[in-house]
């Protein structure tokens, strides 16, 4: 143990030490921040304590006991909390409060659902003590080597700790560390869970692009490989991207050809990406690439029943459709790239105006573009193109849709015909391309001035007396369509 050779107090302490804590402590560490750390499970200690010392032996102290933890940190004390979301958090808390002063300060690295953290900033108060939740995002990789950070809530917390933070975080040349303080309650929260919405969009509009290559394309792992590897040095230059291509280049170790077709095609979910889509339908903010990609992975669950599914099919004669005529591979290729960077645009779109709605509701007057430009490095949906999102808010912050900023509106023209080719020779192939489908969908609702809702509206008056307004006459109207209808069929 290193308890006995500490000298001074650290500067701050983490506890929770499972793949995201350990790693981040060891970051602080290599910073040069003095740190202690404690977790209920005591070989975890010790072990984080070895890496600390094979790592360059960092300044990093573990404790097996919550009371020297809290102790050995220097006042005001800040302390990191990495647990599991829910009841692990809070006795987590009451673990550490008994031993926590005045204007000490928790703050939760978790993914946790935002009012938990308005919940337990309100309690912690009353104990005198200060909260922050703050999204983590970037896997291991990132919490150890710069991951992008979005902690809300109290603003003095933020302050005690800011210059760790901004040490800790992703490094972006062109616009520096990737965190800020994102806003008050559970802002920070809420922004990562969107985050991770936006990522499962992410990843199900990727996943399809790669269905249209294989299946109807034909194209090889090696191949796809080199595709990705090629898309990932243009516009979709990101991290998805890059470990996608990387996937596809890796061999299996326990059997013949590549460990990609191996792989189980059933999808896990932590709960992220539920939450966001819950979020949209409480905020009446549509989000279908989202919420299809949410779908896509309920299906992928239903993995026994997809296979009886095919046999049923099979038997009455609807098997692989045969594309009718050779497909050009150069053309496929360019057409899907350019669907998949539009689709995108949609993803996007809808988690920002859900940021944004959440916001309006809650009082947090959020950044967007400061969001886009501290996801631009650490998380797992940096990409390239998160910094023509952070141009476009810089250009008009109070822009209704990334679709009508002048930059993107222009791409998605350009790329409109080519996206309506993938949706079309996927419809025709037989291959579901949800979120490219609702993506596309979602555009040209958005973009028309006039939809068939003035019909639905009808109905709603014909048999719920709902009312509707008119297009030329101010006011509410009702009309007794039964009687007319019938009157008339007399």
């Amino acid at each position: 143990m290193q308890e006995l050779e500490m000298v001074a107090p650290t500067r701050i302490g983490l506890a929770g030490l499972a793949v995201m804590g350990q790693n981040l402590a060891l970051n602080i560490a290599e910073k040069g921040f003095p740190i202690s750390v404690y977790n209920r499970t005591t070989s975890k200690v010790d072990e984080t304590v070895e890496r600390a010392k094979q790592e360059g032996n960092l300044p990093l102290y573990g404790f097996h006991d919550p009371e020297s933890f809290v102790n050995s940190i220097q006042k005001p004390r800040v302390i990191i909390m990495l647990v599991k979301a829910g009841a692990p958090v809070d006795q987590t808390i009451k673990t550490l409060s008994v031993y926590m002063e005045k204007g000490d300060c928790i703050i939760d690295g978790g993914n946790e659902w935002y009012e938990n953290t308005e919940r337990r900033e309100k309690a912690m108060a009353e104990l005198g003590l200060l909260y922050l939740g703050m999204g983590v995002s970037g896997g291991e990789e990132g919490a150890r080597n710069g991951p992008s950070l979005m902690p809300g809530g109290s603003f003095e917390a933020y302050k005690h700790i800011e210059d760790i933070l901004i040490k800790v975080a992703a490094q972006v040349p062109d616009s520096g560390p990737c965190v800020t303080y994102i806003g008050k309650g559970g802002s920070g929260n809420f922004v990562k869970m969107i985050h991770n919405g936006i990522e499962y969009g992410d990843m199900q509009l990727i996943a399809e692009a790669y269905d249209v290559l294989k299946s109807v394309g034909k194209l090889s792992n090696e191949e796809l490989r080199q595709v990705f590897s090629e898309w990932n040095k243009g516009e979709l230059l990101s991290f998805l991207i890059e470990i996608t291509a990387d996937i596809f280049g890796i061999k299996d170790d326990k059997g013949e050809g590549y460990l990609v077709d191996k792989v189980l095609d059933k999808t896990g979910m932590k709960g992220t990406g539920k939450w966001t889509v819950q979020q949209a339908a409480d905020l009446s903010i549509a989000a279908p690439t989202i919420a299809s990609s949410l779908d896509s992975r309920f299906l992928s669950g239903l993995k026994e029943e997809r296979v009886e599914a095919a046999k049923v099919f099979k038997s009455r004669g609807l098997g692989d459709f045969v594309v009718e005529r050779e497909v050009d591979k150069k053309k496929l290729i360019d057409d899907v790239r350019q669907a998949l960077y539009a689709s995108k645009i949609c993803s996007y779109a809808q988690g920002m105006n859900l940021i944004r709605a959440k916001s309006n509701e809650k009082g947090w007057n959020l950044k967007l573009g400061e969001l886009a430009r501290i996801w631009k490095g650490g998380c797992i949906i940096r990409a390239v193109f998160l910094d023509r999102i952070k141009k476009a808010y810089d250009r008009n912050q109070d822009l209704a849709n990334l679709l009508v900023d002048p930059e993107f509106a222009k791409e998605i023209i350009e790329r409109q015909s080519a996206w309506r080719r993938v949706v079309c020779l996927a419809i025709n192939s037989g291959i579901s391309t949800p979120g490219m489908s609702s993506s596309l969908a979602y555009f040209d609702t958005y973009r028309r001035d006039r939809l068939p809702a003035n019909l639905v509206q009808a109905q709603r008056d014909y048999f719920g007396a709902h009312t509707y307004e008119r297009t030329d006459i101010p006011g509410s109207f009702h009309t007794e369509w039964f009687k007319i209808a019938k009157q008339s069929k007399i």
